[in-house]
């Protein structure tokens, strides 16, 4: 039986030289370049802004594990986005969980809830699968609207943030920022370890040529299965610490838009990239946040931004930018 890495590399690829964990050289750079951004940004910019731009880059990250690697397009991640941070706000709130046991708990509720769609969904492809997802996840919206423990259209307000392990308050800004870049930073190289490893490399093996997979032997089934499960539970953790963040969960984060900005930030920042994700959520975030102004106009510059992407970046932004560079990003 061949290799998983051999079937897996694409055409041309070559032997990438590694470095610690990994890592080719260029990823070592890119992520130094991102962790020593994470750390000084805060003097430059107001921590509630980034912690969110962290969040919908680990959801993004999440996503693209499903989409960039295993190519299922999924319309319906909001459902473990958002069922993640309704969990983790009940359970700050009402269960007065600490901090960090509220976002593992929105992690499993959500690894819970995409395990059995996730077998519903894969049983079919292309756009079958996707408004299969779409379906599943408008279910969890009309949940969320009318279970009594999410509050219907007004949520899950004044969360608390609580103290992490029970000792560190994180009312603090600065101290919720560097438990939010923790948890993103920890969920990125969760990532990064799956992709390169012999699973994920059969995930690739599975993107790019399914029925060779098959014939080599591969249950390709219960690997779908199991990267739909890695990325429902991811998302909960991103949803879960943006409720946390926030102090809010609300029907905003289950809505089908939500997968919507999803998949947007996963193309316009490189799908099947590993930093493309974050640059993309990056983008997203702060049009959302900066062109506030312009109010309705905002999703329209999203619109015309994202025309002007696909025509002009078909790999995305960081995608181009390996292809200028000739690396792997």
């Amino acid at each position: 039986m061949a290799g998983a890495q051999d079937l897996a590399l694409p055409a041309g690829s070559g032997t990438v030289p590694t470095t610690l964990f990994g890592f080719s050289r260029a990823q070592a750079v890119a992520f130094v370049v991102l962790v020593a951004a994470i750390a000084v940004a805060p003097m430059f910019l107001y921590p509630i802004y980034l912690m969110k731009v962290m969040c919908f880059a680990l959801f993004a990250c999440a996503f693209n594990l499903l989409l960039g690697y295993v190519g299922l397009l999924s319309f319906g991640h909001a459902a473990y986005f958002g069922m993640g941070g309704y969990i983790g706000a009940h359970a700050a709130k009402v269960m007065g969980l600490s901090p960090e046991l509220a976002i593992i708990a929105g992690g499993i509720v959500a690894a819970g809830l995409g395990a059995p769609f996730g077998w519903l969904a894969i049983r079919r492809a292309g756009i079958y699968f996707a408004m299969i997802t779409l379906a599943l996840a408008q279910m969890v919206f009309f949940f969320a609207n009318q279970a009594p423990f999410t509050g219907g259209e007004d949520g899950i307000q004044q969360v608390p943030r609580g103290r992490l392990f029970g000792a560190i308050s994180l009312a603090p800004d600065l101290a919720m920022y560097a438990v939010v870049a923790a948890v993103f930073l920890l969920g990125f190289l969760l990532v990064f370890r799956i992709v390169h490893s012999p699973f994920g490399q059969v995930l690739k093996a599975i993107r790019d040529n399914e029925p060779r997979a098959i014939s080599l032997g591969y249950r390709v089934e219960h690997y779908k299965l199991l990267a739909f499960t890695l990325s429902a539970a991811l998302s909960g953790v991103a949803g879960a610490t943006k409720a946390i963040v926030f102090g809010i969960a609300t029907l905003t984060d289950v809505h089908w838009s939500m997968s919507g900005e999803v998949v947007l930030m996963t193309l316009l920042g490189g799908m099947g990239t590993v930093f493309g994700p974050v640059a993309g959520a990056l983008v997203i975030i702060t049009m959302q946040n900066y062109l506030a102004p312009f109010g309705a106009w905002v999703t329209i510059i999203q619109g015309v931004i994202f025309v002007a992407c696909v025509l002009a970046f078909r790999r995305g932004i960081v995608g181009e930018l390996g292809r200028l560079l000739r690396v792997q990003l």
